[in-house]
Parts: structure tokens; C-alpha cells; sequence
């Protein structure tokens, strides 16, 4: 099982970080251990002083293929869940400064919490139409829908699988909304995927 991540795929979070919009793609890896086990407290590693949440909607593969045509990318959705793409936004700067690869920001231990619980796509009436929200301490800081991603799910599996096989269990997660910010020691966060909780976690 792999976990693939896109980047940049909603305009307001390009914004707000002041990058450029990406012509296709942005695409980064985290490996298993940045999955948290149930239940699990998010600890905030030693090396960062700015860990930011970043709330996203999350694919899981259904089954194994390569070179997926867009029209035939929905039929590689199994269910969709909520996961965290924690993020040292201070390690990420200066490795974003130096031209380096951004995954000891990105894939650190814990860095992929997801939802226990994953809706079957069949429990969505419209891929394009999908709501979801985080929470920090009862307050929303991040709000997305799916109509806003830059690259739907559709072109994001057509791209990925262009490059990398896909596998029955894979796991991506599909890029950010605005309201991204740093989480501190004590914070509880929420996620709720159209207005039902699914994802709890507490930052230690």
C-alpha cells in the first residue's frame, strides 16, 4: 500500500501560500508509517516549529491498473475518507528554497492520519459535489468542496497511473483548501466529510 499526494490542486491554498499554479499535478509520496493507528494523538515532531494541518479528501484504490483512461477512473474508487497531510511548513520552506524534494517535510511518522471510517463511492451522488470541513478546538478553520479541485479525481488517477501503477488499497489524497495554519500541543481536531464527523484527533 502506497499513500500518493497531490499538491496545489485548489486555487484559495495556492493563494494564500503564494505559489504558482501548477499546469498538471503536483505529485509527492508518503510512506506507510506516516499512518497513524486508531485512536493514535498526533505527537509534533522535535525538528519543526510549524506544523500546519492540511484537510483533504481521500480516494482509496479499488483495484490495480496503469494507464487509466479519465472516463474509466471512477470505477477505481472503492470509498472516500478524510486525512491530514500534515506539514512542516518551516522545514518545507528552506527545502522549497534550495530546489530539494519536499518529503521530510511532507512524510514524516504520522504526517498521513486518515478517517477510520471511508463512505463508499457509491454513497455519493456527485464526485464533483463533495463537502467537507475541519475543525480546530469547535472552531472551522478549513472548508473545501470537490468542485473546487483544479484537478478532479478523474484526471488525478488518469495522471498518477501514467506514471505509477496503481494497487488495490493505495490511498490518495487529493490536495487542500485555504485555511491551512499551524496546530500546538492540546489541540483537538475534527473532520467532517459531508457534515458527518469522521475524523478525531488530538495533538500531543
Amino acid at each position: 500500500m502506497k499513500i500518493i499526494c497531490i499538491g496545489r490542486n485548489y486555487a484559495d491554498h495556492i493563494a494564500e501560500l503564494h505559489n504558482e499554479v501548477p499546469a498538471a499535478p503536483v505529485i509527492f509520496l508518503k510512506p506507510e508509517t506516516a499512518l497513524l493507528q486508531r485512536g493514535q494523538p498526533f505527537f509534533i515532531p522535535e525538528f519543526s516549529q510549524d506544523i500546519h494541518h492540511e484537510l483533504e479528501l481521500v480516494l482509496r484504490i479499488s483495484k490495480n491498473g496503469r494507464h487509466i483512461d479519465e472516463q474509466f477512473a471512477p470505477a477505481y474508487i472503492e470509498a472516500i475518507g478524510l486525512g491530514l497531510d500534515f506539514t512542516a511548513r518551516d522545514l518545507q520552506s528552506e527545502l522549497k528554497k534550495k530546489g530539494l524534494p519536499w518529503e521530510l517535510a511532507k512524510a514524516f511518522d504520522g504526517s498521513a492520519p486518515v478517517s477510520p471510517t471511508f463512505k463508499p463511492v457509491t454513497e455519493f451522488a456527485d464526485l464533483a459535489n463533495i463537502n467537507f470541513h475541519l475543525e480546530v478546538n469547535g472552531e472551522t478553520r478549513q472548508t473545501g468542496n470537490s468542485s473546487l479541485m483544479l484537478h478532479p479525481f478523474s484526471k488525478i488517477i488518469s495522471f498518477v497511473s501514467r506514471y505509477i501503477s496503481l494497487k488495490m488499497g493505495d490511498l490518495i489524497f487529493t490536495g487542500t483548501p485555504a485555511g491551512v495554519g499551524p496546530v500546538k500541543v492540546g489541540d483537538q481536531l475534527v473532520g467532517y466529510l459531508e457534515g458527518e464527523k469522521i475524523l478525531e484527533l488530538a495533538v500531543r
